[in-house]
């Protein structure tokens, strides 16, 4: 997918052309999801990405922001543990890795060659593994 110019500038709320209001509910991951909307990109920390990505919102936006941290430290933290925001990405559903090759390609060579670490840390990655785009690679 081509992304808009100046993207990472943007909210989502820009990006995905839906305006967000106040919940009808007053937890915090909804009052911070809908935070995180109003915010630009360029301004998104790890730990908002993890939660974002968590949610499975606006991951056409946030992988390729989440893979940039990646490839600085693949086990980059924000909150909760060493690792989350990779736990996070590779939860993430089956069905976006198959329309988004491009980044299931670009993640899987950033693992391939931990996959040990992952699977000690006992991260969750058969979404990941199970998707189509594994087929056209080696």
């Amino acid at each position: 997918m081509k992304l808009e110019k100046n993207w990472r500038n943007k909210t989502l709320e820009n990006l995905e052309k839906r305006n967000v209001d106040k919940p009808n509910c007053d937890g915090y991951l909804v009052r911070r999801c809908i935070e995180l909307y109003k915010i630009p990109l360029e301004e998104f920390t790890t730990e908002d990405l993890r939660i974002m990505i968590g949610q499975q919102i606006g991951l056409v936006y946030l992988i390729p922001l989440a893979i940039d941290i990646l490839k600085q430290d693949l086990f980059a933290e924000g909150d909760y543990f060493e690792g989350d925001l990779l736990k996070n990405v590779l939860l993430i559903d089956t069905i976006f890795w198959d329309n988004n090759e491009e980044y299931w390609q670009t993640l899987n060579e950033l693992i391939k060659d931990r996959r040990h670490e992952i699977i000690e840390a006992k991260f969750e990655i058969i979404n990941f593994d199970n998707s189509k785009s594994k087929s056209g690679s080696s």
